[in-house]
């Protein structure tokens, strides 16, 4: 069954997710980054070069043939992956397809109403029985 992490208080959701990624690539991982809307995607392709400063994340969109050789790829209007290791979702809500990963992360942003939308994916995940974790950003540093 797929275990959920939940990373609330992140300052740059953007960042947060770099830093997963990057943790999952390190661990061996494929993982796919679920965002909201083009804009943001091609905002974190960009970040992705960059991150972290002296190297960066390979990385490539659902729609890119070199699935083989990409640890981390980037969707914004995909339901079909390349593979099924872990799910990190910048979305609002729960996505439809989260089941078929082994591992998601939820990242929440600091307002109230990312907080409020996080707290009802949480409750939807519970009420479901499935495996969570919280790891609290603003704690870590």
């Amino acid at each position: 069954m797929t275990k959920v992490d939940f990373y609330t208080g992140s300052a740059d959701k953007l960042r947060t997710a770099c830093q997963l990624s990057h943790k999952a690539m390190q661990h061996g991982l494929h993982t796919v980054i679920s965002l909201p809307d083009a804009a943001s995607c091609e905002a974190l392709d960009k970040l992705l070069w960059h991150y972290p400063d002296t190297a960066f994340i390979p990385h490539a969109r659902c729609d890119e043939i070199d699935t083989e050789q990409t640890p981390v790829f980037l969707s914004h209007d995909n339901d079909k992956f390349p593979y099924y290791d872990m799910l990190i979702s910048l979305h609002d809500e729960c996505m439809p397809f989260f089941s078929r990963f082994e591992r998601v992360a939820e990242i929440i942003g600091l307002g109230e109403e990312d907080s409020r939308r996080g707290r009802e994916r949480f409750k939807f995940y519970r009420d479901r029985g499935y495996e969570l974790r919280h790891f609290d950003l603003t704690r870590a540093k």
